[in-house]
């Protein structure tokens, strides 16, 4: 093992998307990243955008979760053109996605398989490590997940999030014939809904606040899409709720459309005055699990799903846009005038 690469070395200097400080963006060149010991460069082939690169742009990230200036870009897919020293060669030219938390691997935490935990202080590529909102990306070679020579890279660039709902799959643990809700109509719940389909549940309804939404969620497996403002049909109760929207509201109504003695996950994080009735999880008995990012193991089943047909991420991509265009990207994001679900960078 050692490092190898392409035959014809790429250039030198290429383009990234950097954000000096909230507000400010600009396309920079910066010099081509070369892989260090246990490393792989990765030619990026798409890299996606989704909330929490609006919030990092505006400001509204937490501050430990988040440091300046960075280039974003923490969904991606692309081909590994070279390795550092102690990866195997046999990665170079592979087709390849990739874990974002770059965990200490030896606290309690990690040793536990949780990762998204770990003890030691956060770091995440895209956020505190710079990401894929560039030509190029280097990144621990033990964080990738390779993919079948043909992969479709548009679609694989979506792996990620499928990831952190696939985590929230495995946890709700649906089974054949059992009632099922998804709340939240966006990425995460439209990737959810793929992923539970495939569990045969007699019911798989999603909870959006907009009709329009209805016909892609039909095509992601839902039997049917529920608006906020249908208070007659959101009086009916499911075995297993997954909520995927993270606004104020949403884990409360999450929580109420589950039975008695039914599972509820939840996956958005809202802000600091959102608040869930402890006396309707005791008096319903209603089991609570939470999910912040994605394990290894929720990787794994997302990468699988991937590749036997199960889910597939391009059925919700809705914009596409050049390294140049991120901010117009960002805007589209957060213009519902837009309709906007899952928007892509192609560098």
């Amino acid at each position: 093992m050692g490092i190898a690469g392409s035959t014809t070395p790429p250039a030198a200097e290429s383009r990234a998307v950097r954000i000096d400080r909230p507000g400010s963006l600009r396309v920079v060149t910066v010099p081509r990243p070369e892989p260090g010991r246990g490393e792989a460069l990765v030619r990026v082939a798409y890299a996606g955008i989704c909330g929490s690169d609006v919030e990092l742009y505006t400001g509204g990230r937490p501050a430990e979760f988040s440091r300046y200036p960075i280039v974003p870009g923490h969904e991606w897919s692309g081909t590994v053109e070279a390795v550092g020293a102690d990866v195997d060669d046999a990665l170079v030219g592979a087709p390849v996605v990739g874990e974002g938390f770059r965990s200490c691997q030896v606290c309690e935490a990690c040793r536990r398989g949780e990762p998204t935990v770990c003890q030691s202080a956060y770091d995440e590529t895209g956020f505190t490590q710079d990401g894929a909102w560039a030509e190029w990306l280097r990144v621990p070679a033990r964080l990738l997940h390779p993919l079948s020579p043909d992969a479709d890279l548009r679609s694989a660039a979506g792996l990620e999030p499928a990831a952190c709902v696939a985590e929230a799959c495995l946890r709700l643990d649906v089974r054949q014939g059992e009632r099922v809700a998804v709340v939240g109509g966006g990425t995460l719940g439209l990737l959810a809904t793929q992923l539970l389909r495939a569990h045969s549940p007699a019911e798989l309804v999603v909870v959006h606040p907009d009709a329009a939404r209805t016909e892609l969620a039909l095509a992601c497996g839902a039997s049917g899409l529920v608006t906020v403002d249908d208070t007659e049909a959101l009086t009916r109760t499911f075995d297993a709720v997954l909520e995927a929207a993270g606004y104020r509201g949403t884990a409360a109504t999450a929580v109420r459309l589950a039975r008695r003695g039914g599972r509820v996950v939840l996956t958005g994080i809202p802000d600091e005055h959102d608040t869930v009735s402890t006396r309707e999880l005791v008096a319903n008995q209603i089991t609570v699990h939470t999910v912040f990012g994605a394990p290894p193991r929720a990787w794994v089943h997302a990468v699988r799903a991937f590749g036997t047909g199960t889910l597939d991420p391009a059925r919700i991509v809705t914009h596409e846009f050049g390294l140049e265009e991120a901010e117009r990207a960002l805007r589209t994001l957060g213009d519902r005038g837009a309709n906007a679900v899952k928007v892509l960078l192609r560098p």
